[in-house]
């Protein structure tokens, strides 16, 4: 029945604190327990409405705020910032797009997208990018680690030993914990948009595309080893992890997934909203690794972006890189994931030298429109001195920041020049800030050679999946000429 003792619709929502517990009535205790409230959310148009009516009650009944935080979202527009109306056609029916997409991918690109008080530019292919690149690169994660574990019969017992764990294990175990660190603190400071980008960036950028991609021939070899033993419960751990991490922003996928991994233990699990919160193990944080492991992702990233717009195929093996190192401790650094390296851009070698002198040919012209101002009539001459600089010069120019041309009293900074690299005859190089990185393109015939057998793999393993082999089938090969 219609209540008919109402003030305002807004104050009596405004009695919530009290009203659902009866209080002052009854349930005291209760209402102690859990008052003020720890935060509300609502959209920004219940300023006036809710949040005020909340704190103005509060204070004529307990003298108090009715909570602690507050989270006003913005509105949800379309995907060109306009309102969404029926009238102009651009509104998103919320239903459809549940059935559509799930409900998990539309509420972690609504909350990754933008903060939750800014106002959101909705756009469909937006919810269909997250569900590919996050949802489906997770779920391609699982299913490879659930393939090989079923074909080895390897049930995972939860138990990490770091003393059996290679480097690339430890990396990922650090990557993990500074990842709950950051998710773990996000979350208690309402920033759920932070958190959902670091697990979708983890999960993207180093669980899948490097920590899987560089171990997988681990996961292949034939006897249970020690080595193959660390990296299921690595992974497992990891994709158990995940689930928690992620579940408070996809509920149900976070449940799947973390059932899935522990289902195949004996603990098996009810649901992951009744386990605690992943906690940080800071034993296993090795931040010089992850610097380690950071230089070699981008050391790669280089390679494969000088591999890519010269097209020579990552299967084509190359002879060596060179790479400049300026401190004794970078070479170390790099050194450590050596190995790593060179299996991921396919070279033999890597070689370092103590500048980019060896790498890259460097040429200065004079930047005319900030020489003009300081030096007016002067300028000339100190293009000229400009011109004259050698490496050794030009390198202290950019090293220091600033310059004194010899046989002047001409001082010079790097924005009153222009610095022009070329390559070395035969290499091809790339620079990411302080890394620099040099190809060696020349492929010999043994190379040459090398980079054949390796196609022939990949089409032989090609033709294995279009023909619907499983992993586990034997198959027989005859070359005919």
């Amino acid at each position: 029945t219609r209540e008919t003792d109402l003030i305002d619709v807004w104050f009596d929502s405004g009695a919530m604190p009290f009203a659902q517990w009866h209080y002052p009535f009854e349930n005291q205790e209760i209402f102690k327990q859990s008052y003020p409230a720890d935060f509300i959310s609502e959209g920004v148009d219940q300023t006036r409405g809710w949040f005020f009516t909340l704190h103005a009650i509060s204070v004529m009944v307990e003298e108090s705020v009715a909570f602690k935080n507050v989270v006003s979202t913005g509105l949800v527009l379309d995907k060109n910032g306009n309102k969404m109306s029926k009238r102009l056609g651009n509104a998103a029916d919320p239903f459809d797009t549940l059935k559509k997409y799930g409900a998990d991918p539309t509420r972690w690109y609504m909350i990754t997208n933008s903060q939750p008080w800014d106002n959101l530019k909705f756009d469909l292919s937006g919810i269909t990018e997250v569900r590919n690149k996050f949802f489906g690169t997770l779920t391609n994660t699982y299913n490879f680690f659930a393939l090989y574990a079923n074909l080895g019969g390897y049930k995972p017992t939860g138990n990490v030993d770091l003393a059996v764990a290679t480097e690339l294990d430890k990396w990922i175990l650090s990557k993990l914990q500074t990842l709950i660190k950051e998710v773990d603190e996000s979350y208690e400071t309402y920033e759920p948009t932070k958190a959902g980008r670091a697990i979708q960036d983890f999960v993207c950028d180093h669980l899948s595309n490097w920590y899987v991609r560089l171990g997988r021939r681990r996961f292949w070899q034939g006897d249970l080893t020690n080595d193959k033993q660390s990296a299921y419960e690595t992974l497992a751990f990891c994709l158990k992890t995940v689930a928690q991490l992620m579940s408070p922003i996809a509920p149900f996928y976070g449940d799947w997934l973390y059932k899935n991994m522990t289902d195949c233990t004996s603990k098996k699990a009810q649901s992951v909203h009744l386990t605690d919160f992943s906690t940080v193990n800071e034993a296993w944080i090795n931040l010089e690794l992850e610097t380690s492991m950071e230089l070699a992702q981008r050391i790669c990233s280089l390679v494969h972006s000088i591999r890519k717009t010269n097209r020579i195929k990552v299967r084509q093996p190359l002879s060596k890189v060179l790479i400049p190192v300026l401190s004794e401790k970078t070479r170390q650094q790099i050194s450590s994931v050596e190995d790593l390296i060179k299996t991921e851009v396919n070279i033999k070698a890597i070689e370092y030298l103590d500048d980019a002198s060896g790498v890259l040919s460097k040429k200065v012209k004079p930047n005319f429109k900030a020489l003009g101002p300081k030096f007016g009539k002067e300028m000339k001459a100190v293009a000229d001195g400009i011109l004259a600089l050698n490496s050794e010069e030009i390198a202290v120019l950019e090293s220091t920041g600033e310059f004194l041309i010899p046989n002047s009293t001409y001082q010079i900074t790097p924005n009153e020049v222009e610095i022009l690299t070329e390559d070395l005859p035969g290499y091809l190089s790339a620079k990411d800030s302080e890394i620099t990185v040099a190809l060696d393109i020349t492929i010999t015939p043994a190379l040459k050679q090398e980079g054949i057998a390796r196609d022939f793999v990949n089409r032989i393993q090609n033709l294995r999946k279009d023909s619907g082999f499983d992993v586990t089938d034997k198959i027989s090969i005859k070359l005919v000429d």
